[in-house]
């Protein structure tokens, strides 16, 4: 059975925030930068609203027709523009100012992305708790991996839970370099994908 996948318009900004926040409402890295319940359930939101505005205007969002899982794409160029960190403060300010863990996350992830070769980016992949283990992840990204392999284009995503980088590693990405361990925090993994002939 397919699954029906549809890019998110600027109308679906905050379906798509539900979304990203229940998924990741019980992810290790959140709860690293957000910890305890309350305090993600409360602000988390804010992160997943600012992440979607920023793919919203340079990528692309794909969400499944039902509304269950929707997944964040960023074309990345060549070379990577450095500004400096400032993305990352202005986030935080707009997110949760007291907050630094928004900002370290941030810059630490650019640390590690690759540089020198134009690829697609999965920020970050959504599953409502109540749709997970069906196929809608490996849909999502599968829609996009196909359309690398066709273009030649690699494709690069960090997985923050063991469970997420199995998944990526059954869709063919492999590690690329060393795992990310936050501060007094969980491991992020760089997993790097090259197209297929």
């Amino acid at each position: 059975m397919g699954v029906a996948i549809r890019a998110a318009g600027q109308g679906d900004r905050e379906l798509v925030v539900r979304v990203l926040s229940a998924a990741f409402q019980d992810d290790p890295v959140s709860g690293w930068i957000f910890p305890g319940v309350e305090y993600r359930r409360e602000t988390q939101p804010l992160l997943m609203a600012a992440f979607a505005d920023i793919v919203l205007a340079e990528g692309r969002i794909d969400l499944t027709e039902d509304g269950s899982a929707c997944a964040l794409w960023l074309p990345m160029p060549d070379e990577v523009h450095d500004d400096g960190g400032e993305g990352f403060r202005q986030v935080r300010a707009a997110v949760d100012p007291e907050n630094e863990r928004v900002e370290i996350l941030g810059r630490l992830t650019a640390e590690i992305h690759p540089a020198g070769r134009a690829h697609e980016y999965l920020w970050m992949i959504g599953v409502t708790p109540g749709n997970q283990g069906q196929g809608l992840g490996a849909a999502l990204i599968g829609s996009v991996t196909d359309r690398c392999d066709r273009e030649g284009l690699p494709a690069y995503l960090e997985a923050s839970s063991p469970r997420s980088r199995a998944l990526y590693e059954r869709l063919g990405f492999e590690q690329t370099g060393p795992a990310l361990t936050l501060p007094d925090g969980p491991k992020m993994w760089p997993m790097w994908r090259d197209p297929r002939g």
